[in-house]
């Protein structure tokens, strides 16, 4: 009877077995096929902000992490099981609601830079993710303000390299409200673009109009502050022209985000809107011409 258990035992752990090598074959497969795309996801992690990055080489980008541990929940459906990094952290200004899950970010992932506008406004989410940054896990994580000017290269693919341009801050920030000090970055590939914008304020919008002009064009904007009537001016829709506008925000959050002011203006421009509140996370992905809703 015990020799008949342990041939059972080991024929189910053998058919265990020869299930996730095969598992992992074809995930590594399906990988060296999807290797030509520029992916981009707005996840879903209720009112807040996070949006996962992946080049055509595998560089990864995470930009906020919402408010608590939805991040995880979130990153584990667009990044491979076994992954354990990601290569570089934008913490667009320091709000609970797109730094405070950093932190749980920074204790499961080992992560390579991580840029912050440098806002000297205190948080207990602020203080949560320094003192993450500095625990042995990430000790070697480089800190790095960000300032316009700086681009990141992501790797090439078939339409050239996939660049990271921050647009704003563009001087020392420590004393910005929070908002104000947002990080705004533009990420390029191919004729593929896409503006990413924090939580900033229309005052902010106007003044990279006034900056950029016509090179804000863009063809996905994620509008800032969840679509709050605080942001997205006519001349930035104007400018950026997007043919999508996506809102991160959470299902009947207490501000009322997105605004009807800011939906309606949205339409007039004739922009299509994608929400979190009715999508879960969106996904984009470009061939460095045109970009694809994935589902």
């Amino acid at each position: 009877m015990l020799l008949k258990f342990n041939r059972k035992l080991i024929y189910t752990s053998t058919v265990v077995v020869l299930l996730m090598v095969t598992a992992f074959i074809w995930n590594v497969v399906y990988e060296l096929q999807d290797n030509i795309y520029l992916k981009v996801a707005f996840l879903d992690i209720g009112q807040g902000d996070a949006i996962f990055i992946e080049s055509p080489i595998g560089v990864q980008v995470l930009i906020d992490g919402g408010r608590g541990d939805e991040i995880l929940r979130e990153l584990a459906r667009v990044m491979p099981f076994y992954d354990r990094s990601i290569n570089l952290v934008i913490a667009t200004h320091p709000d609970s609601d797109h730094i405070g899950g950093l932190p749980t970010v920074l204790k499961r992932f080992r992560v390579d830079k991580i840029i912050r506008p440098g806002v000297a406004h205190s948080t207990p989410a602020t203080e949560s993710l320094l003192l993450s940054i500095s625990k042995e896990n990430n000790s070697g994580t480089k800190e790095i303000l960000a300032r316009r000017g700086q681009v990141y290269d992501l790797g090439g693919g078939e339409a050239g390299r996939v660049e990271l341009h921050i647009l704003f801050p563009d001087r020392d920030v420590s004393d910005f409200e929070t908002n104000t000090a947002s990080v705004v970055a533009r990420l390029t590939y191919g004729d593929t673009s896409v503006i990413l914008t924090g939580d900033s304020p229309i005052a902010i919008e106007e003044y990279l109009v006034s900056l950029d002009g016509a090179d804000l064009q863009s063809d996905i904007l994620k509008l800032g502050h969840h679509g709050s009537k605080t942001s997205s001016s006519d001349a930035f829709l104007g400018f950026v022209n997007p043919q999508w506008a996506i809102i991160s925000a959470g299902k009947d959050n207490k501000y009322g985000h997105p605004h009807k002011s800011v939906m309606d203006k949205v339409a007039r421009f004739g922009i299509t809107p994608l929400s979190t509140i009715d999508k879960g996370t969106i996904k984009f992905r470009s061939d460095g011409k045109q970009w694809q809703l994935v589902k």
